[in-house]
């Protein structure tokens, strides 16, 4: 008699087990948190500085190459320390490269950062909001991007619920409400503006009521993520494009 297969893992139960390595590696490693935080002064820069769109896009595959690297290293030093109890040249050796991987990526990415930013540090006069307000999709990708980070950072500080299901704050909400706004300010001169905000708004609400009645949020967390990221968009827009 064979025995049963197993169920292969949902696509909600996928993202669900990645993201819980996040805030797992984000909760326990020192330097993850450094390097998250880090990456939030780095967004907010890119704001100050009105990055262009391939800048942007140079910041975000820095960030996201350093991180990548220190959660491969902290994932490497998890199965040596498992696989052996004694000291082990090899083993030692195997975590000095994972170490040497994430120098060289933080490295890369101080170097990426100093091109970016240096000529725009270095001339104060560089109309910054002028340029910013004719930068609305990097504003909304930053905004985005910093939403996540947040809903990522408040659930590894809580240790409730996981990633997609459950926990202080809705990630899904916050997304929702954070798209709301950012509509709200890039079509705030069409000819359609309240139909289409009346829309956008009604689309937030149901995500954040599928939450409740599907019993993964309550009607608390759910206000929170909405609110968390209305407000993260709304800032960002209005100090730098409204």
């Amino acid at each position: 008699m064979s025995s049963p297969r197993l169920r292969p893992p949902s696509l909600i139960e996928s993202f669900n087990v990645a993201f819980e390595g996040i805030i797992h590696v984000l909760r326990t490693q020192r330097n993850m948190r450094i390097h998250f935080g880090v990456a939030v002064g780095v967004l907010v820069a890119a704001l100050a500085t009105g990055v262009d769109k391939l800048e942007l896009i140079a910041l975000l595959l820095a960030i996201a190459f350093v991180l990548i690297a220190e959660m491969v290293n902290s994932a490497i030093e998890g199965a040596i320390d498992v696989a052996t109890t004694s000291f082990d040249p090899m083993a030692k050796l195997a975590k000095d490269v994972a170490a040497g991987a994430v120098l060289i990526a933080t490295v890369t990415a101080v170097a990426i950062g100093y091109l970016v930013f240096a000529d725009r540090l270095r001339d104060p006069s560089l109309r910054l909001l002028d340029k910013l307000r004719e930068a609305p999709f990097e504003l909304t990708v930053i905004a985005l991007v910093l939403t996540v980070m947040l809903v990522i950072a408040a659930k590894a500080y809580t240790g409730r619920g996981t990633p997609l299901r459950g926990g202080l704050p809705s990630g899904h909400a916050a997304i929702a409400f954070g798209g709301w706004m950012a509509v709200m300010f890039l079509l705030g001169h069409a000819k359609y503006w309240p139909l289409i905000a009346t829309v956008t708004f009604i689309m937030a609400l149901l995500v954040a009521q599928s939450r409740i009645e599907t019993g993964v949020h309550s009607v608390a967390e759910v206000f929170l993520g909405g609110l968390l990221g209305a407000l993260v968009t709304l800032v960002i827009f209005q100090v730098f494009w409204s």
